[in-house]
């Protein structure tokens, strides 16, 4: 069984819990999750393991991945990263929301509705 883990550098697990935001689409076909990380743990390991690449999803199933990534800077020094990851069919939210059931029961993450 594979544990579900982010990753930004494909190997190296994203150690930092991020606040993560969904929207969906009134009819329900497709939606926006949004993952904002504060002082990620990939700042400090980029240096040795390389450039970030993407933003990787990792479970059982196989992988979910997206390229909308954007570092956040202050004062010249990284201080966070905002991923997202866009859903266009009810498959694909349906495959997110498997994931984040399993990244959040490891994490202890809850859900509020809003």
């Amino acid at each position: 069984m594979v544990k579900p883990t982010i990753q930004f550098i494909q190997g190296t697990d994203e150690l930092t819990i991020p606040d993560v935001r969904l929207t969906k689409s009134r009819d329900g076909t497709n939606g926006v999750a949004t993952f904002k990380f504060t002082e990620p743990s990939v700042f400090d390991s980029s240096s040795v393991v390389g450039d970030i690449t993407g933003f990787y999803m990792i479970d059982e199933e196989g992988v979910i991945q997206s390229v909308d990534v954007n570092a956040r800077f202050v004062n010249g020094k990284p201080a966070g990263i905002e991923a997202k990851y866009i859903m266009r069919t009810p498959r694909e939210w349906d495959r997110f929301m498997r994931f984040m059931e399993r990244y959040s029961n490891q994490n202890g993450l809850s859900f509020i509705k809003k």
